[in-house]
């Protein structure tokens, strides 16, 4: 026993010896590095001129606050996102692809959309707004023009009508007079229908091996095998056969020409 608490007293003057000086030099170290100190402050506004500054700030916060919704509004990222959800669980694999995949996918596949009408604003709105040549409200309404093209060829006549009769406007003459808050919403939910219209086409080729395979087994006898389980392999190896991901993003991509 007095052998072990020789050991033992052994290997923690052991330790002491290695890390006290590392402590010590880091100690001296947080002692000649000081460390910056944040400070946060708001005062009140005495000029016109400060009152607009800090409403532009405010708006620049709420405008930031809200660009994922933005671009998941106002961009292609709706109907691929819903189709590829449809792929997965028209398949019947609830988490493969996960998440992470499909969202990925579908962010990349909107930038490949997008990309056309997000360079025509950065050209003639972004890089002039840039260099001084017009101002942020002129640059504003112009960046807005390229993504009401992209909407409005993506929109129903009758969804746009709809929210047109909603919001008790005049009949517009030409797409310029429609406002944009109508606008946004019309395309949204024409959106949503189309995506849901792919997804039907989607759901059919694997509702009929459902239907085999449940009617296989319901002669055959087999009642407490669960159809799906036996349903998926043939889907997956229906999927891989045909290019599935391969025919989904090309449909999505032709869908947008």
């Amino acid at each position: 026993m007095g052998k072990y608490n020789k050991l033992k007293f052994f290997y923690i003057l052991l330790i002491c010896i290695i890390f006290l000086p590392l402590f010590s030099g880091i100690a001296q170290g947080a002692a000649t590095f000081p460390i910056p100190r944040i400070q946060v402050g708001v005062e009140p506004a005495d000029t016109p001129t400060e009152i607009a500054q800090s409403l532009q700030i405010l708006i620049l916060l709420t405008v930031i606050s809200l660009a994922p919704a933005i671009l998941i509004m106002t961009t292609s990222f709706i109907r691929v996102v819903i189709v590829l959800s449809f792929v997965r669980s028209a398949i019947g694999t609830n988490q493969t692809p996960p998440n992470q995949v499909l969202i990925g996918l579908a962010l990349f596949l909107t930038l490949f959309v997008m990309m056309p009408t997000w360079s025509v604003v950065n050209s003639e709105t972004l890089q002039p707004f840039l260099r001084g040549e017009i101002t942020q409200e002129t640059a504003f309404v112009r960046g807005m023009g390229p993504i009401r093209d992209f909407m409005f060829k993506q929109t129903r006549t009758k969804d746009l009508k709809l929210f047109i009769q909603a919001a008790r406007i005049e009949r517009p003459k030409n797409n310029d007079e429609i406002p944009s808050q109508v606008l946004i919403p019309a395309f949204i939910i024409s959106e949503l229908k189309t995506a849901f219209q792919m997804g039907f086409l989607i759901f059919v080729p694997f509702l009929v091996i459902d239907m085999i395979v449940a009617s296989t087994l319901m002669s055959m006898g087999m009642m407490m095998l669960p159809p799906m389980m036996v349903a998926l392999p043939f889907k997956i190896l229906l999927f891989v056969m045909v290019d599935g991901w391969h025919l989904v993003t090309r449909s999505l991509l032709q869908s947008f020409g």
